[in-house]
């Protein structure tokens, strides 16, 4: 761990030096057996079909509840609530039995095997209570694939830049994703999608099966896998741990608002055509892929640290800028802000994680469990739209103050960073 400067301040420009724990330049290649070219094609697919299965499944399990099990809106509100939580749970304490274990390829192979199972189950049963305890019981698990994923990747030595980049193809698949799901319910109807989530299942089983055959070939080689160098590592104790991971509930709050108000202040505020806000939200979809490329490129050369605050200015200008804006010309060219927050909240963040916290399985559930703790709280950021004189205005207003204040923790948080950095340099 290299040292800082003598001083115990620190400014912003220096959160975005790759030094140290910092950043991961002038690195020897680590890259183990489990990134040889033919994971690299394994890991883009695993990936898409992990983010083809929740772009799948996530946009068309309400109306599935409704359709397939005659669910009423409010009981459709307390069964994806109660799924939602196996899903919490469940992205605790899958990752963190497969840190125990050092194997995540075999719980995501599970995970696949318990999807597979879970359309079938959903299939059969005709009883929405029965639906919601297949739900739980079967779906919460089965939904933390993706997460061991990104744990394996880091537990077999990918940098941060790797890892991002991967996190893009699942972008790319919420791209193609939700169309494609409303294309199957309305030409073939709600089964239909179910039988489509089971395809991908198997895909799923496949490729994993394929990357835990050549992990096996790697560790039993004379180069077993080599873990993720601790120059990749960012030191921020456990109160700086605490601190960066209720700066990002707070980040994902705002995301999940801005993500899902949209459509409803268009219309009702801005005065204009809803369809304009589906084509705000797939510029910005289209905008993630190279936005995450671009930012996984930056990680090479500038800390996780300055790059997440750079998306902070970036989601702040974004959503004061919706707050004010009239038409729909704008509120497409402000789209390109919204992508570089999001690059910085959903990629940058990801390997933040995961160069805080040693442990890859819980490092990656933890961060995965931001997002859900933060669609929780964007309820209450969107009732701010009917409980002031600003109006729906007012919730964009308090997502910018929002990311404000999770920018100056993640700031705080870079300065005991650094800090420690400089207290431990003279023992070195």
């Amino acid at each position: 761990m290299e040292g800082g400067t003598s001083s115990a301040r620190i400014s912003i420009p220096s959160l975005f030096r790759s030094e140290g724990t910092y950043g991961v330049t002038a690195l020897p290649d680590t890259r183990s057996k489990d990134l040889s070219p033919v994971n690299r094609f394994l890991v883009p697919s695993s990936a898409l079909m992990w983010g083809l299965q929740i772009a799948f499944l996530s946009p068309s399990l309400a109306l599935i509840l409704s359709t397939l099990y005659g669910a009423s809106t409010a009981e459709i509100g307390w069964v994806l609530a109660i799924y939602n939580a196996s899903g919490f749970v469940a992205s605790l304490v899958v990752p963190a039995w497969a840190d125990r274990r050092q194997d995540y390829l075999g719980p995501m192979l599970l995970s696949g095997a318990l999807t597979a199972l879970l359309v079938v189950l959903l299939a059969l049963v005709t009883a929405l209570p029965l639906a919601t305890i297949v739900l739980v019981v079967v779906g919460g698990p089965a939904g933390v694939g993706i997460s061991l994923l990104w744990s394996h990747l880091r537990h077999a030595g990918a940098r941060p830049a790797q890892i991002v980049n991967t996190r893009a193809i699942v972008s790319v698949a919420w791209v193609a994703g939700p169309p494609l799901a409303t294309l199957i319910i309305g030409w073939f109807g709600p089964r239909a999608i179910l039988l489509a989530i089971g395809i991908v299942a198997l895909a799923n089983i496949a490729t994993t099966m394929l990357l835990l055959r050549s992990h096996r070939a790697a560790l039993a080689s004379d180069t077993p896998p080599t873990p993720a160098p601790a120059e990749d590592d960012v030191s921020l104790g456990r109160a700086g741990v605490v601190l960066v991971t209720a700066a990002f509930v707070l980040l994902q709050a705002t995301n999940a608002t801005g993500m899902s108000f949209l459509a409803v202040y268009v219309p009702q505020t801005m005065g204009v055509d809803v369809v304009w806000a589906g084509i705000a939200l797939g510029v910005a979809a289209g905008l993630e892929v190279p936005a995450l490329m671009l930012v996984a490129r930056l990680t090479t050369q500038y800390s996780s640290l300055g790059l997440i605050l750079t998306s902070c200015l970036a989601g702040i200008a974004y959503y004061l800028g919706v707050a004010v804006v009239t038409g729909p010309v704008l509120l497409i060219a402000l789209q390109v802000l919204n992508a570089w927050c999001f690059a910085g909240i959903g990629g940058v963040g990801l390997t933040l994680f995961q160069q805080m916290i040693r442990r890859p399985g819980l490092s990656t559930g933890l961060y995965m469990n931001t997002r859900r703790v933060g669609a929780i709280l964007s309820g209450p950021l969107i009732a701010l739209g009917g409980a002031t004189a600003l109006g729906q205005r007012a919730t964009f207003l308090a997502c910018a103050v929002l990311t404000l204040v999770g920018l100056l923790i993640i700031a705080a948080a870079g300065r005991r960073s650094r800090r420690e950095e400089e207290a431990v340099a003279p023992a070195g």
